[in-house]
């Protein structure tokens, strides 16, 4: 086990690159979508290895909905195939699986296979993998800010209490309430942006970006943008 003040508490992907990858091979888009999920694999069992506690993807976001519907629909049937297939490594692993974004717009199916694998789930201690799935990160800070009005409306007399709140006190109001922010984010494909991503939690994350397309980015690059990581110097904007 490598030292631990070097790995990162949470990893965060945006996982991109599977239509490009599969275009290269004349194939349909889905078919790159299909082959990421091995990199998914991949991953997860070489951040489990590392002593990374916390492993989340960018899966779907809000602007994906705006994709040909073909697309969108086998890209639902991907999610529930894959957890249906991954419910048994998870438990014997020890992953806890949770999913995080506005699935309001999910449909039924799927958001009831999603509640199976987290309740299932819940208990697994040895890797938390997060999914977000219709997620961006404006609709995050939006969806927080609405449920701290709608609270004030029904409390006024908490207007002091909100007046007063710190960075922290408003984090909880995230999604991601009691997931730590991600140390390390990687994006795979060569792309050099965020992409709407995590947008608040990411203030003092540390970005990597590869040109490797994400059907091909598994534990060997994992652990290539880990030791990268081990490289950097977070100051988090004091002087060292």
């Amino acid at each position: 086990m490598e030292n631990n003040d070097k790995i990162p508490l949470h990893v965060s992907i945006i996982m991109d690159g599977n239509g490009r990858w599969a275009k290269e091979r004349g194939k349909e888009r889905c078919f790159g979508h299909a082959e990421g999920v091995e990199s998914v694999r991949s991953c997860t069992e070489e951040a489990i290895r590392k002593g990374v506690k916390y492993l989340s993807l960018f899966a779907f976001s809000e602007e994906n909905w705006n994709r040909p519907e073909a697309e969108v629909n086998a890209l639902m049937e991907l999610m529930v195939k894959a957890m249906v297939n991954e419910l048994p490594t998870f438990l014997k692993n020890g992953i806890r699986f949770i999913v995080l974004g506005n699935r309001a717009r999910l449909d039924d199916s799927l958001n009831e296979m999603i509640d199976e694998c987290m309740e299932k789930t819940a208990g697994c201690g040895n890797l938390s993998l997060v999914i977000f799935m219709s997620y961006s990160g404006r609709w995050d800070i939006l969806q927080a800010a609405k449920k701290l009005a709608l609270e004030l409306a029904a409390d006024p007399s908490r207007s002091a209490e909100v007046s007063g709140m710190g960075l922290e006190d408003f984090s909880r109001y995230l999604v991601t309430s009691g997931i730590p922010d991600p140390d390390l984010i990687i994006r795979t494909s060569g792309e050099l942006r965020i992409s709407n991503y995590l947008l608040w939690q990411c203030a003092y994350s540390e970005l990597y970006f590869t040109d490797v397309l994400w059907p091909d980015f598994r534990a060997e690059e994992f652990d290539a943008a880990i030791q990268e990581y081990a490289k950097r110097d977070r100051r988090y904007g004091k002087v060292k």
